[in-house]
């Protein structure tokens, strides 16, 4: 199968995702690349809405780094479980230095990729 994204993503697992407006959890992160996400999230958001959310990525079975992002809501669509929602997101402000953390985290040896 030929991948065709600009940007390779890697499967996240359980990370939860927070909005920093709110203090309250989003959804989980689903899969990530240096330039969005796809968040698995209990409710829609707004379409096209902006956010500022945070994560932390685990690195070698360490708690990781915390990562701040602004994001732009691009999509949503019904996942197959009830009651969950695949979003997209794409990143609008992100730190250098969390670009090359997440850059690595998503490079990591032994990443499963999608």
């Amino acid at each position: 199968m030929n991948e065709y994204r600009r940007a390779k993503r890697r499967k996240a697992g359980n990370i939860d995702v927070i909005d920093t407006m709110t203090g309250q959890p989003i959804g989980k992160l689903s899969n990530l690349s240096e330039t969005g996400m796809l968040l698995i999230l209990g409710e829609p958001v707004i379409s096209d809405a902006l956010f500022q959310l945070r994560f932390s990525l685990p690195q070698d079975n360490h708690p990781g780094r915390v990562v701040d992002v602004g994001a732009h809501e691009l999509w949503s669509d019904e996942a197959a479980a009830p009651g969950q929602v695949w979003t997209g997101f794409r990143f609008i402000d992100v730190g250098p230095e969390d670009v090359a953390y997440i850059r690595e985290w998503v490079d990591a040896p032994g990443s499963q990729y999608v």
